[in-house]
């Protein structure tokens, strides 16, 4: 009886049941399945956090009526360290990047550096450390080192296995990751968004700032604004930390209702779409996207990706970091990283000065 009467009350189940095969037409069960998660996935995700990305030269609302954008790319620990250092670099220039940019997409690595700037937390980090003695080791103490279980194997697999950036694609990699048993690294990424953020923990404190990431479940890109953030009770750490969520080695990371992973499993893995319109933007990414290291084997077309953004009317300066073909996950990488960061800003400083100035 109590389970005749759950039928009854459910909107789950159909009016009546029939015997013997349905009548032509006839909705199937898995079908209604279907409609009623659909029904309830826009329900639940209709909390302003999924961005489509642009796939053609489209302004976007993000960025309209700003004059200088900041976009940094993702990279792994190596990545980090080496944005450490050239922003280390070029405050040493006189160069303020996060002040200068009214508006800052961070993805992966770039979304650390970027809460971190923002925030205001990185002026406290070179405050307290030595950047070239206590910091490198400090950080490299945060980094996961832990060998890959059999579940983690298999999400890297996938992911380093994808050939195209497709919402199937994404989904795949996302399911794989949310299979994946992380527990081993689960807090190197807390840990590292707190060092890294501060008191950011509990608040979306830097209205210019928004880090992106996919959600494991629909594939969507998620892009997280202040505005998403208080609605949806997401900290900038955690922000941050979904970002970089790569699968099968940290995360997947709660922003709000849904489990995100790294923003760079998308084959716009920069993001740049979301500056366009903007006046000025200074893009950093690791590479071109086409040459290693890789993070995913989904293809980055870092090239095509910014031409969209200058047809849309704005003007690009793109710096490369184009490190050697190392493991960016490596924690013996953060001290060369952090000093080719530091050296590349004494090269890039005039440049900058003279396209934001």
């Amino acid at each position: 009886m109590q389970r005749r009467s759950f039928l009854k009350a459910s909107a789950i189940a159909p009016a009546a049941f029939a015997l013997g095969a349905a009548p032509a037409g006839a909705v199937s069960d898995s079908q209604q399945l279907v409609r009623l998660a659909d029904e309830l996935d826009a329900s639940l995700f209709s909390d302003g956090l999924a961005v489509p990305i642009a796939e053609s030269s489209t302004p976007s609302a993000l960025a309209a009526g700003l004059d200088r954008t900041l976009v940094l790319g993702g990279g792994g620990e190596w990545y980090i360290a080496w944005y450490c250092g050239l922003f280390h670099g070029l405050l040493e220039q006189g160069v303020d990047a996060s002040a200068l940019a009214e508006m800052i997409v961070g993805t992966s690595a770039g979304s650390y550096a970027g809460s971190s700037m923002a925030s205001g937390h990185f002026h406290r980090l070179r405050a307290e450390f030595d950047f070239f003695g206590h910091f490198p080791g400090l950080f490299a103490q945060l980094a996961p080192v832990t060998d890959p279980n059999a579940s983690q194997q298999r999400a890297q697999k996938i992911n380093a296995a994808a050939k195209d950036g497709s919402l199937a694609t994404r989904q795949i990699i996302g399911h794989a990751a949310l299979a994946a048993d992380n527990h081993l690294n689960g807090s190197a990424i807390d840990r590292m968004a707190a060092f890294l953020t501060g008191d950011s923990r509990s608040d979306w404190p830097a209205a210019k700032m928004h880090t992106t990431a996919v959600d494991c479940y629909s594939g969507e890109r998620v892009v997280v604004s202040q505005a998403t953030a208080r609605k949806n009770s997401i900290p900038l750490a955690h922000g941050a930390a979904a970002s970089s969520s790569l699968p099968g080695l940290m995360g997947p990371t709660l922003l709000g209702q849904r489990y995100c992973m790294d923003g760079g499993m998308c084959s716009n893995p920069a993001h740049v779409d979301l500056v366009a319109g903007s006046r000025r933007a200074l893009i950093i990414t690791l590479n071109d996207g086409l040459k290693p290291p890789f993070l995913t084997g989904i293809p980055h077309p870092i090239a095509d990706n910014i031409r969209q953004v200058e047809t849309a009317g704005t003007r690009t300066m793109w710096i490369k970091a184009d490190p050697p073909d190392v493991n960016l996950l490596d924690p013996k990488q953060i001290l060369p990283a952090l000093r080719t960061g530091y050296e590349r800003a004494q090269r890039e400083a005039d440049a900058i000065k003279a396209f934001w100035g």
